[in-house]
């Protein structure tokens, strides 16, 4: 249908990968369906190279982090990654590692594909609520995870981690470490700030008449996660939504989500001041645009899912649970540095 192209083509004509500009929105959609088929190669390169990617290629640090004997008293890390990227690329792979080395821990990046292709096309083209499944299988596989562990997201793969927790958690998540994260669901096209312009108010209302649907949600993983602040009293968004579930805003309250977000120890919530790829940026730290518009956000203490405790996030944070940080730059502009000062501030101490 044509609606899915809010979410799974308009990614493409807003990046030029589909190139023909003229063509109708089912013509468009005929040929990507077409060219995951004859090649999902181009089409996962297509993505890592497109705006929409948001792949973790920070500096290395000028030196080696220490190697530190094997640290017993802390639990593995397991890594997610964000959209466009993989568990397989360079950049993932170092931060892992380092990560790892510099804690004195066992330390993983868990795909949901079994190669970069299918990692990174999976990041697009099946559903949150999958996506998820895969991640809790492939931790239970890992007999190193079985104590538990400590996870940290990146931007989209943070999604994933809020699903795990919430609807399995087991081995349990310790700590975890929401670095510029869709946690709270996105109102806005990435790069396209829905409050700022009217082109990008436009492609969000087109996104948020294509995603409240069975289509979309069974097919697209940002339509899962699309939280249009229109349409979230609607019927349509509590009966399709997989956000809205999570959230317990849909048709029905699942008390297990609450039960295991109250399990996790700390939740640390880092958002990016100057962050083009998730709207509003306040969503890194549990907020949303106020119902009706684009105009008013709400912080996290403002949200109803914190005053009425939906998921847990009131008890979380009056327990001492939840931890907010900054960086000054955009999305996933961040320093092994910094990433290093957080597990060092709240993983290590």
């Amino acid at each position: 249908p044509t609606g899915t192209l809010a979410f799974g083509l308009l990614a493409f004509a807003v990046s030029g990968a589909l190139g023909h500009e003229e063509q109708s929105s089912e013509s468009a959609l005929f040929r990507l369906l077409k060219m995951m088929e004859d090649s999902p190669e181009r089409v996962a390169n297509e993505l890592r190279n497109s705006p929409l990617a948001a792949i973790v290629d920070i500096p290395k640090l000028d030196v080696e982090p220490i190697k530190l004997k094997q640290n017993e008293s802390v639990l593995p890390f397991v890594f997610a990654h964000g959209m466009g990227d993989s568990c397989f690329n360079p950049g993932m792979k170092r931060i892992t590692k380092d990560s790892g080395a510099h804690a004195g821990v066992y330390s993983t990046c868990i795909p949901t594909g079994n190669n970069e292709v299918s990692d990174t096309l999976n990041g697009f083209f099946m559903t949150m609520d999958k996506n998820v499944d895969i991640f809790a299988e492939k931790v239970r596989a890992d007999p190193k995870l079985a104590s538990g562990f400590n996870a940290f997201g990146f931007s989209q793969g943070n999604s994933i981690i809020r699903g795990y927790i919430q609807k399995y958690n087991d081995p349990p998540v310790n700590i975890a470490v929401h670095v510029h994260g869709t946690v709270s669901g996105v109102a806005g096209f990435p790069q396209c700030n829905p409050s700022k312009n009217i082109i990008c108010k436009t492609i969000a209302a087109l996104c948020g008449d294509a995603a409240y649907n069975p289509v979309s949600q069974g097919m697209l993983f940002q339509a899962d996660y699309y939280r249009d602040p229109k349409r979230v009293t609607k019927n349509g968004y509590k009966k399709y939504s997989e956000i809205a579930k999570w959230n317990n805003e849909g048709l029905e309250r699942n008390e297990t989500f609450s039960l295991n977000f109250g399990k996790v120890k700390k939740f640390v919530m880092v958002k990016a001041l100057k962050d083009t790829m998730v709207f509003p940026r306040e969503g890194e730290w549990w907020g949303h645009f106020a119902d009706g518009g684009t105009s008013k956000i709400l912080t996290m203490r403002e949200t109803k899912w914190y005053k009425d405790d939906m998921f847990g996030l009131r008890t979380a944070d009056k327990t001492g649970k939840i931890f907010f940080e900054t960086t000054a730059g955009n999305h996933l502009q961040f320093s092994e540095a910094e990433l290093f000062a957080w597990i060092d501030k709240y993983v290590l101490s």
